[in-house]
């Protein structure tokens, strides 16, 4: 794993390719069961490429200082945002302003696959690095409230979408 401090690199500066399904100097993390690999990182922007197998998600949750947005590669996210249910598929653009409460599902049978950014970076890579291999979700929690990430407790959320009908 590399081990330049988080958002020091540049954004990429020079021309290159990182290829799909791997990560910008071979960046990768494993977070509850969602391959993430690093794409770009600077004070500016963050972005990275995830796998979400069948029945992964990443519960609703705030950002209330980064702009966050998802780029549908394949397959179909159900989506939590701002107390909605929404479906995005490959192809569509997801917006999800800050502090605007939002949250991702793969309920489908099939993995999917996007592109994630966010604007500012803030501590988004350091946050990564720490949940990496981290199989504790009320760790997951902790270690995300410290680094400007605050998930929603079950009674704030408008409705649970992993119990949808």
């Amino acid at each position: 794993m590399d081990k330049t401090p988080a958002n020091m690199a540049p954004v990429m500066t020079g021309p290159g390719i990182t290829k799909a399904g791997t990560g910008l100097n071979a960046v990768e993390w494993s977070i509850l069961g969602h391959t993430y690999w690093l794409k770009t990182e600077g004070q500016s922007c963050f972005s990275f490429e995830t796998l979400d197998p069948p029945g992964t998600f990443v519960p609703p949750h705030v950002h209330p200082t980064q702009d966050e947005f998802i780029f549908v590669l394949e397959g179909r996210f159900d989506l939590y945002l701002d107390g909605e249910h929404h479906q995005a598929h490959a192809g569509d653009l997801v917006c999800m302003p800050m502090g605007i409460p939002h949250g991702y599902y793969n309920l489908t049978q099939q993995n999917a696959r996007a592109l994630f950014w966010v604007s500012p970076a803030r501590r988004l890579r350091e946050l990564f690095d720490n949940l990496h291999n981290l199989g504790d979700p009320a760790e997951v929690v902790r270690q995300s409230a410290m680094r400007e990430v605050l998930f929603l407790k079950p009674e704030e959320m408008a409705f649970d979408p992993l119990n949808m009908k």
